[in-house]
């Protein structure tokens, strides 16, 4: 088959399966597989029947609700290859907001090389990026999924990159202890709501639960997480999370109470309060 009538035919598959944005999917899949930025630009150029069948078999997993992202394998976060599949959160372009602060902050505060902690690192998406954008930044990535850290571990040397990697629970005192001094902490921690989870999209039930429930309210991370990490804060250091929309109010109250300031909001890119950044300023 030619280029052109197999992309039709997938594109028209994935829109009977009411696949969202199926034009940008197909397109994506033979990218992918045809190693062409623009297949279409050769329209009449036949497609050799391995491909072809590689390529229809990513369409029926894509229709069976498995994330694009996991089909292809790697997904670009910050403008650097991220692997991904199942068992690790997907980077999600809401999530550069985070390193938009941070570098903010770092070029506010004038820090030469700080050292920072990534928490619930996952595919190791932010401390990627801080530390590609600060090279002289000392980076730990913290994860406790065995599936999670593979993928961790493959990006690291994927981007050659020199984070260091701790097996930790998040929640557990023994973890925070192995990290003091910090002059900077970033986390993206799972925050959605028991409703949430109850509403998912198909692509997003294939992602591991583990990544995404909050508790009931979404806010059982942050409630423990702070007044825990927030000992490994050096005095004027900064602690900075991603959130869910319409959280902000209840995290700037657990900040408050556990004694930050400086409390700054962002918006992501859909204009959705999305960060905080807040500010240790006393023991």
């Amino acid at each position: 088959m030619v280029r052109q009538d197999l992309y039709r035919h997938c594109m028209s598959v994935m829109e009977s399966a009411d696949i969202p944005d199926s034009d940008f999917d197909t397109l994506c899949i033979f990218q992918d597989v045809l190693k062409d930025k623009m297949p279409l630009l050769l329209p009449y150029m036949n497609v050799e029947a391995e491909k072809e069948a590689i390529i229809l078999e990513m369409v029926e997993r894509r229709i069976s609700g498995m994330p694009l992202q996991y089909i292809l394998g790697e997904w670009e976060f910050w403008g650097l290859p991220i692997k991904v599949g199942e068992g690790v959160l997907i980077p999600r372009p809401d999530t550069e907001t985070l390193i938009e602060d941070i570098l903010e902050i770092v070029r506010k505060t004038g820090m030469k090389s700080p050292k920072i902690a990534d928490l619930c690192s996952g595919s190791g998406c932010i401390a990627l990026a801080l530390k590609s954008e600060i090279p002289s930044a000392e980076v730990y990535a913290v994860e406790l999924s065995e599936k999670a850290l593979v993928y961790l571990k493959q990006n690291v040397e994927l981007n050659k990159s020199d984070i260091n990697i701790i097996k930790g629970d998040v929640l557990s005192p023994k973890t925070s202890e192995m990290l003091t001094e910090l002059d900077i902490i970033a986390s993206n921690p799972p925050y959605l709501t028991a409703q949430d989870m109850a509403e998912l999209q198909i692509e997003v039930q294939k992602e591991p639960e583990t990544a995404l429930f909050g508790g009931n309210d979404g806010l059982d991370f942050y409630r423990a997480m702070t007044p825990l990490w927030r000992k490994s804060l050096k005095i004027g250091g900064y602690l900075c999370y991603e959130f869910g929309m319409g959280q902000e109010k209840d995290i700037e109250r657990i900040m408050r109470e556990n004694r930050f300031t400086d409390i700054k909001f962002s918006r992501d890119g859909g204009g959705i309060i999305r960060t905080v950044t807040a500010r240790k300023t006393e023991v």
